[in-house]
């Protein structure tokens, strides 16, 4: 790489099913959040290259009930951004509630409470269009077929210009059953260009899909279809589901995930040009680049989203995310630097992953280092904390009150078939209740862990190889938590949160 080039993938975590808006001289991403809180990520940028996190623009998951314990994989599902009327609108399913939309008249808000704009199970991907030229709004989705039934099909709508409600029943406006070896059409991102009504949307799923383009001159159709972007001999499999963005001098980019395991689904930008047949060309003749020139945009300085933490007055910084809503108390502001999680009381302390008091961020996706000074400030018998990767997998190592008082670094697993993690190594008695945690992530996701209690870092138990969910990326946590019980359990201190290239 160049001063003059970037590299794919451009954002190298989990940001997925990106979609992307110019408004001015500014670029704006968010992506699908599922299941963790805060959720839709906004992220900016100057050059399409680098980003940073500025925001989230919803606060809690409703129904809120529903969404008191771990959902992993649902939740906001392939969000849409948008800009008009002098207002920044995202739309998206939750494949269980329908489709919803928030607006705001900036990026960092205040952004309204969510709106249910069209109820039904399995409604998936929306997005929206307002035709500046006639005045009418649409909107097109897709489907789940684990809630519908249904799936490889777009529906389109009539839409209230205002996004408050749908003018009719909608329609049926791609069929993909009926498009020889096209499965799994999903994502759509709606379009007006050069006359016609654009839908670049993929299929073939995740893993081994590819981009496709569709265009009518009707917003109901016929549609015609072409590929264009897939692997062909490239080392990216299934390019796929993006969104189209023009920068100021005309120049077109488009943005989409790969999916690669552990990682999540990271994120790439690919040049795009009108073809002589008036289709898209993405990539370099419909091939992924690894390498391009960058976009034709002032030069910025590197940047990416923030993973280091020093948590400020107990403060946590934007790349955190619960994973559920939260509850007042879990995390303390206080006057000093450092990260205060009350030890919460729960009946499955015995599997992180049900537990909603876990503050997550992404797997990053190059090999990494991930350390943390935890401090154990609970004298409760069973009070454990700790720095975990966590997935339909999981491990942790941190520090636990034994009922004899004594303070142990423990390491603990669970296969994703387990309904209780075990131990991954030989409880050792801690000489205090500090204790610097280590994850050492390599090639494949492999995790090897560490700890230091005053005398050096030691490794400790096998090799851990990351999981994603079913949807979402490995993920980073931190937590404190002690078996069920009544009164106040103390608290852990977590401080200097890093994440750097690991020392060789």
């Amino acid at each position: 790489m160049t001063a003059d080039t970037y590299t794919n993938p451009i954002l190298n975590a989990d940001w997925s099913d990106p979609d992307v808006v110019r408004v001015g001289d500014d670029f704006y991403l968010t992506a699908s959040s599922f299941g963790r809180v805060p959720g839709l990520p906004l992220l900016h940028s100057r050059d399409l290259v680098n980003w940073t996190l500025v925001g989230h623009a919803l606060n809690r998951l409703e129904p809120a009930e529903e969404f008191r314990v771990p959902r992993h994989d649902c939740g906001v599902w392939a969000p849409s951004l948008r800009h008009h009327d002098d207002r920044f609108w995202i739309f998206w399913g939750d494949p269980d509630q329908g489709i919803f939309q928030v607006n705001a008249p900036g990026i960092r808000g205040p952004w309204t409470e969510p709106h249910l704009v069209k109820a039904g199970k399995g409604l998936i991907d929306p997005c929206p269009l307002w035709d500046e030229e006639t005045g009418e709004a649409y909107l097109v989705h897709a489907w789940a077929k684990s809630r519908s039934g249904v799936k490889n099909r777009l529906t389109g709508h009539r839409m209230h210009p205002d996004a408050t409600s749908l003018l009719d029943e909608g329609k049926l406006i791609v069929d993909a059953d009926r498009i020889p070896g096209w499965f799994t059409l999903e994502g759509p991102k709606l379009y007006r260009h050069d006359g016609w009504f654009w839908i670049l949307a993929p299929a073939g799923g995740v893993e081994t899909g590819w981009q496709g383009a569709f265009r009518s001159r009707e917003f109901f159709g016929p549609y015609e279809e072409k590929v264009v972007l897939e692997q062909k001999d490239t080392d990216v499999n299934g390019p796929h589901q993006g969104g189209w963005v023009r920068t100021p001098s005309g120049e077109d980019w488009f943005v989409h995930f790969q999916q690669r395991g552990a990682y999540g689904r990271v994120v790439h930008l690919q040049p795009m040009r009108w073809g002589t047949d008036n289709w898209p060309v993405l990539g370099d003749d419909g091939a992924p680049v690894a390498v391009h020139r960058r976009p034709a945009l002032p030069p910025q300085p590197p940047a990416a989203p923030a993973t280091d933490d020093d948590f400020p007055g107990g403060r946590y910084g934007r790349q955190w995310q619960w994973t559920a809503n939260p509850e007042d108390g879990w995390a303390t502001e206080h006057t000093g630097d450092g990260l205060r999680l009350t030890c919460v009381r729960s009946a499955a302390a015995h599997d992180l992953r049900r537990l909603p008091n876990v503050l997550t961020q992404r797997l990053p996706g190059t090999p990494s280092a991930v350390e943390v000074e935890l401090r154990l400030d609970s004298e409760e018998p069973g009070a454990r904390a700790g720095l975990a990767v966590l997935g339909d997998a999981y491990g942790w190592i941190g520090l636990q009150r034994g009922t004899d008082g004594t303070v142990h670094l423990v390491h603990r697993f669970a296969e994703s078939v387990a309904e209780r993690e075990r131990d991954a190594d030989h409880a050792r008695l801690a000489p205090g209740t500090r204790a610097v945690l280590r994850v050492e992530i390599g090639a494949g996701a492999r995790c090897r862990f560490f700890y230091d209690t005053g005398d050096g870092p030691r490794p400790s138990g096998p090799v851990f190889a990351a999981t994603p969910w079913r949807w979402v990326g490995a993920l980073l946590g931190l937590f404190a938590l002690v078996p069920e019980g009544t009164g106040h359990a103390g608290a852990a201190t977590f401080t200097r949160f890093r994440i750097d290239a690991p020392q060789r």
